[in-house]
């Protein structure tokens, strides 16, 4: 036993790869308070990774190993990893299933997956929590799949790289972790991660009971600029970034390119709420939307959604507004929001992955 809670008590760092980018932050908790101890990012070619399976894993293992030979900020003193893989190339479904065993349940799983994800069951890794009880004495279960060719090749990247994996989740799982830690966390909450190409979405009550996702990410915003006012990709991402949604001689424009986007993410939103207020029965109804991730920085971002749902909208707190850094240089204010994800797999907690 004490051999085995040495090696549960083993720290860890996250690690979050995304469109073309990786991010990489160790905490150190003790007691009640959380230190961030490292981080760093660095790019590489989005060719490495083809529909979510990373197909050249030397070209993302050399820019790693140059990020931590020359430009982590702080350390990292480590070699296990928890890492996060695409909410959008997941599947989740809320499933309820009469009471049973360990293996007549995850034969009433499988069964279910079959039925409504439509990937073959042989090609999936599954996993599950039980979110809660049904009024019959049944479970109320979150189901997630992901393909195993992508999970398959996060680990052979963790291989080349000498790294021992301890947990593989989708990055809306390192989100809503991150988001307990708020003191509004008790609150029912639409939680929404804006990543580069998608905006995740999750119903969040206590735990996590539905996932969306839409094609409403940072560079999709800017793409959209780009192509309405006739500017070159740098020149739209600069627009974006300083004004936004906000007033500025191009804010019709603006508006006018992004209202598509953002309407099918007002339009997936009202209706996981109706999904939530439905299958739930909610006593309690959604009291806040929060927005995190590195697109959640624009300008009129959250005016634009209070006005559109009527619903208070904020920002999440960064890790360096929830986490002491004495030594350690945060980066710039406008790139903070893009290490939420790998602040939520940093906070894992080994103990709650390896069990006795």
């Amino acid at each position: 036993m004490k051999t085995l809670h040495f090696y549960k008590d083993k720290p860890l760092f996250g690690f979050d790869i995304g469109h073309g980018s990786l991010k990489v932050m160790q905490l150190e908790t003790s007691g009640n308070a959380t230190k961030i101890l490292g981080y760093g990012t660095t790019q590489f070619d989005i060719g490495a990774i083809d529909n979510g399976v990373i197909v050249d894993p030397k070209a993302i293992a050399t820019v790693m190993r140059a990020l931590f030979k020359d430009h982590l900020i702080g350390e990292i003193n480590t070699r296990r990893i928890a890492m996060a893989l695409p909410t959008y190339r997941t599947f989740s479904r809320s499933i309820r299933l009469p009471k049973l065993g360990d293996k007549e349940l995850m034969e009433a799983i499988n069964l279910e997956v079959e039925q409504y994800i439509p990937v073959a069951l042989q090609e999936l890794y599954l996993d599950y929590t039980v979110t809660g009880q049904t009024e019959d004495g049944g479970m109320e279960l979150f189901v997630v799949a992901v393909p195993k060719a992508i999970v398959d090749s996060y680990l052979t990247l963790a291989r080349m790289m000498g790294l021992e994996t301890v947990l593989i989740e989708p990055t809306m799982a390192s989100c809503t972790r991150l988001f307990t830690k708020d003191e509004n966390s008790d609150i029912p909450s639409v939680i929404i991660d804006f990543g580069s190409l998608t905006a995740d979405i999750s119903i969040f009550d206590k735990t996590e009971l539905a996932i969306g996702t839409v094609p409403a990410g940072g560079l999709v915003f800017t793409e959209a600029i780009s192509k309405r006012l006739n500017l070159s990709i740098e020149e739209a991402g600069q627009l974006k970034t300083k004004y936004g949604l906000d007033v500025s001689p191009q804010q019709k424009q603006v508006a006018s390119a992004l209202e598509p986007a953002l309407q099918k993410l007002v339009t997936e939103i009202r209706r996981m709420i109706r999904y939530y207020d439905d299958r739930y029965k909610a006593k309690r109804q959604v009291g806040q939307v929060v927005i995190l991730g590195g697109g959640a920085n624009m300008p009129g971002l959250g005016n634009y959604l209070t006005n559109a749902l009527k619903i208070p909208v904020r920002t999440h707190n960064h890790p360096w507004a929830l986490f002491s850094h004495e030594g350690v240089q945060p980066p710039a204010p406008a790139d903070r929001l893009m290490y939420v994800t790998v602040a939520g797999l940093a906070l894992l907690d080994p103990k709650e992955v390896f069990h006795p």
